[in-house]
C-alpha cells in the first residue's frame, strides 16, 4: 500500500549558518556600534537573543529572520518567548520547533478526515504517516494539507509505493 510520512523538522545546520550570519551583521552594523548584543544556540533547539533593550532585541528578530529566510527555513517554526529584561540587559529566548504536537496532529487527521478521501492517517510519535489504495488520494492529502495553514511548516517524506 501507498503511503507517506508528515514531519515538521528543521535543518538545525541551516539554523546554525543563519545565527553566525546575523551574529556578524550585528558586530558591523552602525546602529549596535559598543553594544553588547549576540545570538547563541543553547540547548541543541533554543536561540538565545540578548542586546540591552527590547527595541534592540525586536531589531535582532527581524534580522534573524531574514536571514533564515535567505537560508530557506520556514520562519513559522520558531517560537518565540517573552523579553526579560534584568538590569542593563534584555533577553530572549526563541524555540526552534522539530515535530509535530500532539494538538496539530490531530488537527491534521481531523482536516483529512473532513475531506472524506480514502486514507488512513496514524499519529506516530512526532510525525503522521498517511496511507492508501492509491497514489492520486495520498497526493490529494499532500495538496489539501498545502493549502490550509496549521502554525507549523510540514514537510512530506518517505513516499512509497
Amino acid at each position: 500500500m501507498p503511503s507517506f510520512d508528515i514531519v515538521s523538522e528543521v535543518d538545525m545546520h541551516e539554523v546554525n549558518n543563519a545565527l553566525d550570519q546575523s551574529n556578524r551583521e550585528v558586530g558591523t552594523r552602525f546602529d549596535f556600534k559598543g553594544i553588547d548584543a549576540s545570538f547563541e544556540l543553547t540547548n541543541d533547539s533554543d536561540i538565545s537573543v540578548s542586546a540591552e533593550s527590547d527595541f534592540q532585541i525586536q531589531q535582532m528578530l527581524e534580522m534573524l529572520r531574514g536571514k533564515m529566510v535567505k537560508r530557506g527555513i520556514d520562519i513559522k517554526s520558531l517560537k518565540e518567548g517573552d523579553v526579560q529584561l534584568v538590569g542593563k540587559k534584555a533577553s530572549m529566548i526563541v524555540v526552534v520547533q522539530q515535530g509535530i504536537e500532539s494538538e496539530i496532529a490531530r488537527k491534521i487527521v481531523k482536516a483529512i478526515k473532513e475531506a472524506k478521501l480514502k486514507v488512513q492517517t496514524a499519529i506516530q510519535g512526532e510525525k503522521l504517516r498517511v496511507t492508501g489504495k492509491k497514489r492520486d488520494d495520498l497526493q490529494q492529502v499532500i495538496a489539501l494539507l498545502k493549502e490550509s495553514s496549521f502554525g507549523v511548516p510540514l514537510q512530506y517524506e518517505n513516499f512509497r509505493d
